[in-house]
């Protein structure tokens, strides 16, 4: 393993870069965060429509909701890849491509997340908001989701740990993320796929452990926050 690490290591980390495209752990965590940035908003949208009044709005949430949920990421990967660029006219880099379904798949499960916080904050918060006065808008987006959205962030993190893990299906259309790669160094090697793969699990058992950590850290500090609340509470 050390004579492939020291022999393949910066291609492992950025691939072709800086005499090709950037490719491997730089690209694979470049994909995530892009992906998650861009499917945080929509997944926001997916939530308040979801807990809505509006009965139209609700029901194309869940109808996309549902519909993405029982579908494989493999399966958008390749409408995105081979039928969108009929649909718009031009061909899209297959790093973009593979960054929109990851965005159209994530934004279904994230806004269920954000939804199961926006419901259960206690309804005392928007009766409060309405008795000052507060429209709907003012309420939702200065009341209910700043505190939902703290409650849920640490599934907003452990869904980047998920997407991480999602990006290597970004090989299977030739994106140069990490597994993919790994998959270009076993075709140079041949004999040594044990120890190649096993270089590429030890990787991703790192990132996703760190980030299951960080998740566990989060998820600590807001029940000490909850409970420290709860405790003022109850002595005032």
């Amino acid at each position: 393993m050390l004579e492939i690490i020291r022999e393949y290591g910066l291609m492992l980390l950025v691939g072709e870069y800086p005499h090709g495209k950037l490719g491997g752990l730089a690209l694979t965590l470049i994909i995530s965060i892009a992906s998650l940035a861009v499917t945080f908003p929509c997944a926001v949208l997916i939530a308040l429509a979801r807990t809505g009044r509006s009965r139209p709005f609700k029901a194309v949430a869940s109808g996309f909701v549902h519909c993405v949920r029982a579908i494989p990421l493999l399966m958008l990967i390749f409408w995105a890849y081979f039928a969108l660029p009929m649909v718009i006219g031009f061909p899209i880099d297959a790093t973009y491509t593979l960054i929109i379904a990851i965005v159209i798949y994530q934004a279904a499960y994230l806004g269920e997340i954000i939804a199961a916080g926006i419901e259960g904050l206690p309804k005392g918060q928007m009766e409060a908001a309405k008795a000052l006065g507060l429209g709907y808008i003012p309420t939702t987006f200065r009341v209910i989701l700043p505190q939902a959205l703290f409650n849920v962030i640490p599934g907003i993190v452990n869904q980047l740990t998920t997407i991480i893990k999602e990006s290597s299906l970004g090989s299977i259309i030739a994106v140069s993320e990490l597994s993919y790669v790994m998959l270009q160094v076993n075709s140079n090697e041949v004999t040594k796929p044990l120890q190649i793969f096993g270089i590429l699990a030890a990787t991703y058992f790192i990132l996703c452990f760190a980030l299951s950590q960080a998740t566990n850290w989060l998820e600590r500090g807001i029940g000490n926050r909850r409970t420290g609340r709860v405790v003022v509470e109850a002595v005032a």
